[in-house]
Parts: C-alpha cells; sequence; structure tokens
C-alpha cells in the first residue's frame, strides 16, 4: 500500500446488478447436497410445503432490503450463516441463473452486514467462485461476480487476504475491461470493481501504476472520440468511460507524489474535453474529478496554476447556470447544482460542507477527496453502508473514525425516539427542506424554458 494512504494496515481481518429474474431459481437444492435446476414458482404448482422448504434460501435480494437491523430481529447468526452457505453451494450449480442469484444473494448479505470471520474462513472458496463465474459467464453473471468482489475486499479490508483475492482475480478482470468484445456492462462493472479492489488490496507502486494505466487506457479512446466527433458516442461505451475515469480518480487520492505529478501533467489537459459530453452523467464525473484533481494538485503546490484556467472558468460556468433547452430539465437541475459546487472549488478552492449521520456518530465530509472516496463505497455497499461505518474497521480507518463505538442493549434502546416524535421531527424536517428549496430554486430558469 502506498506510504501516503491514510488508513492503518495493520487492520486485516476486516457501479451488482438486481437480484429478481433469477432469484427463485437459486433457492432449490436437493436433500444430498446436489444441486438441481428448477423454475421460477408459480401459484399453481407451489404448494404451502415446497414454499416453506425453500424459504431458507429465499429472495436473495432480500438481504438488500431488509437491511441489517431485520436481519439481527429475525435471525440468528447461525441463520444467516447458513444461508450464506447455501448461496455458495449454489455457485455451483449448471444454471447460469442460479448461480447469478446465488451471486447476488452474497454481495446483498456481505453489503449489508459484517460477517468477519465466516468471510476469512470461506475467502478461498469465494474467490473460486467468482473467478469461475468471471471466466465462464455471461454479461449478468459477470457483473454479479465483480459485484461480489468488491464486497469481499471490503469485507476482508487491507492485508494478505484481500491482496491475495487482487493477485487472483485482477488479472481477469483487466482482460474483461480491455476486452472490446465483452459486454459493455460486463467492463464497467469490472472496472469499477477493479478500482475498489485496488484501492483497499494493492500495496505495491508498481502494481498501482499498471492498474492506473489501464483505466486510463479506456478513457483516453474515449477523450480521442470525443475530440474527433465533437460528441460523445453511444451511451454504453460512455457508462464505461465514467466508470473508468471514477475508479482511476478514486487511485489517485492513494497515489505517492511523484506519481500523483506525472499522471496530472499526462492526463489533467483532457478531462475538460469530456464536459462538452451529449451525457449528463460524463459531464458531472468529469467536472467532480476536476475539482478533486485541483484539491490534489493544490496540496503539492498551493500556488498551482492550470495553464488555460479562463476557458476552463467559463465553461464550467456556463454549465453551472445551463438553460440549454434541448435537455431534460432534471438534468439541467442536477447538472447545476454539481458545478456550482465545481466551479466554487476551482475559482475560491471551499467545498461545501456534508453531514452524514450513522447509529450515534457524525461524520464530516469536508473535502473533494473524502466525498469521492465515501460516493464509492456507498455505491458498493447500498443501504448496507451505515452498518459498515460503524463496525468496519477498514472503512473507519479510510474515514478516520477512530475504533468501532460499543454500545450496549440498554444505550441503544435509550436511544430510539419514539414512532409519534420520529413523525413530527421528519414533518418538520419537511417544511424546513421546502422552505430552503424554495429559495435556491432557479426561478428565472424555470420560467424560461416555457417559452
Amino acid at each position: 500500500m502506498p506510504k501516503n494512504k491514510k488508513r492503518n494496515t495493520t487492520h486485516r481481518g476486516g457501479s451488482g446488478g438486481g437480484g429478481g429474474s433469477g432469484a427463485a431459481a437459486a433457492t432449490a437444492a436437493t436433500a444430498g447436497g446436489q444441486h438441481r435446476n428448477v423454475q421460477p414458482f408459480s401459484d399453481e404448482d407451489a404448494s404451502i410445503e415446497t414454499m416453506s422448504h425453500c424459504s431458507g434460501y429465499s429472495d436473495p435480494s432480500s438481504f438488500a432490503e431488509d437491511g441489517p437491523e431485520v436481519l439481527d430481529e429475525e435471525g440468528s447468526q447461525e441463520d444467516l450463516e447458513y444461508k450464506l452457505k447455501g448461496f455458495i453451494d449454489l455457485t455451483l450449480d449448471k444454471s447460469a441463473k442460479t448461480r447469478q442469484a446465488a451471486l447476488e444473494g452474497l454481495k446483498n448479505a456481505l453489503a449489508s452486514k459484517l460477517f468477519s470471520e465466516f468471510v476469512l474462513e470461506r475467502r478461498m472458496t469465494l474467490t473460486d467462485s467468482i473467478e469461475r463465474c468471471l471466466k465462464k459467464g455471461k454479461s449478468d453473471e459477470q457483473r454479479a461476480a465483480a459485484a461480489l468482489a468488491s464486497v469481499l475486499c471490503v469485507q476482508l479490508g487491507p492485508g494478505i487476504e484481500s491482496e491475495e483475492v487482487l493477485k487472483t482475480l485482477g488479472p481477469i478482470l483487466r482482460t474483461i475491461i480491455c476486452d472490446g468484445t465483452a459486454s459493455v456492462q460486463a467492463r464497467q462493472t469490472c472496472a469499477a470493481c477493479f478500482g475498489v479492489c485496488s484501492f483497499i488490496a494493492t500495496d505495491d507502486v508498481t502494481e498501482l501504476c499498471s492498474t492506473l494505466e489501464c483505466l486510463e487506457h479506456i478513457f483516453s479512446k474515449a477523450c480521442l472520440k470525443e475530440k474527433d466527433t465533437s460528441g460523445v458516442g453511444g451511451a454504453p461505451n460512455t457508462a464505461l468511460s465514467i466508470s473508468s475515469l471514477l475508479s482511476w480518480t478514486l487511485l489517485l487520492t492513494i497515489c505517492p507524489v511523484n506519481e500523483l505529478k506525472k499522471r496530472l501533467e499526462m492526463h489533467f489537459h483532457k478531462l475538460p474535453s469530456f464536459l462538452s459530453s451529449d451525457d449528463v452523467n460524463m459531464r458531472m464525473a468529469a467536472g467532480e474529478s476536476l475539482a478533486l484533481l485541483f484539491e490534489l494538485a493544490r496540496e503539492m503546490e498551493s500556488d498551482f496554476l492550470y495553464e488555460d484556467m479562463e476557458s476552463l472558468t467559463e465553461m464550467l460556468r456556463a454549465l453551472a447556470t445551463d438553460g440549454n433547452k434541448h435537455r431534460a430539465k432534471v438534468d439541467k437541475r442536477k447538472q447545476r447544482s454539481v458545478f456550482r459546487d465545481v466551479l466554487r472549488a476551482v475559482e475560491e478552492r471551499d467545498f461545501p460542507t456534508e453531514t452524514v449521520k450513522f447509529g450515534p456518530e457524525r461524520m464530516y465530509i469536508d473535502s473533494w477527496v473524502k466525498k469521492h472516496t465515501y460516493d464509492t463505497f456507498k455505491e458498493v455497499l447500498g443501504s448496507g453502508m451505515q452498518c459498515h461505518l460503524q463496525s468496519n474497521e477498514f472503512l473507519r480507518n479510510v474515514f478516520e473514525l477512530g475504533p468501532p463505538v460499543m454500545l450496549d442493549a440498554a444505550t441503544l434502546k435509550t436511544m430510539k425516539i419514539s414512532r409519534f416524535e420520529r413523525h413530527l421531527y421528519n414533518s418538520a424536517a419537511f417544511k424546513a427542506r421546502t422552505k430552503a428549496r424554495s429559495k435556491c430554486r432557479d426561478k428565472r430558469a424555470d420560467i424560461g424554458e416555457l417559452f
């Protein structure tokens, strides 16, 4: 791990798809341990006994919907681990839908709650299953496997175990990312996974540079097409470029200073071309990446100046006040909000501080580096982010939260507010939010769009 990575490496025990379509197919196994393909249940042929028998491995997506609190209340740790063992076994099934649903069930479960010992004991088995599905699976299965790989590394944290996972899966992820014949959606998910896993597990600067070069190759090609056509190509390729750019930006935050300077000199000037993209997500990703690069550059040199600063600020100001009638109103509002912050960061070196609450704790996001890191892991963990911020030592080290706060059951009970109090609080917050948004809303721009 590069020396300037801001986390304690002694703790070593530490952008998949939705699981609706093949979830039922992953729920059946024979009594002897051998698995068979089962069609999704229907109202006509599903008896009460059959549904009861299969409820142990029922819908994998329920892990994401219920969240860690429901999991704790409805079943013991042993019951949850029993379900996870069933999903691990089903990753070997002959049916692609069954394997995909099992991968999604594992991903949702591991994203919702910390299973440190369970994952450590079965790390090699999980890695083998992911490797097999990445090599032999089609697009959706590869996406589910890559998403599970990201969550697996988050569970393991930095250390020998996650390094072994990256050593096994890294070459496969790299091959899929660079394979022009592979599914663009699979390449996009693998690019995001490669960035997250490398952020957690890479301990060697040479390996880090190799990963950066792989990602640079993807979005640099998109940059050349941008200049040739004065616009982005197809939407799928744009999504791949966004994923590669965001992963590359994430890895720059842990780059040694000398290597960071080299990367900025090579690629800083390329990002402004993405601001003229037809895709609003590409424009916003490029804008936020630019703000982060300015922040990193100014940390190295307080008097850093971009060579074409005037042209860049004009472009950012135009996007912050965009009133183009040919763009969707929702997209324009999102874009204006993002680029107002980006413009302020570039011109005034300012960042709008955000507060994240989880349990009894609060975390203040006060820099673009911290925001990008938080957004990345929020995308990986979804609703389980709060649980991991409370108990995952790796994430607590990344965000400098200190050791996990241990609270007994009595303390937790006293912290809970009644349903009526929660309703009053939400009503007051809604009213205050509505008033604040009414003041900030750009009414003149909205009126102009009617004509």
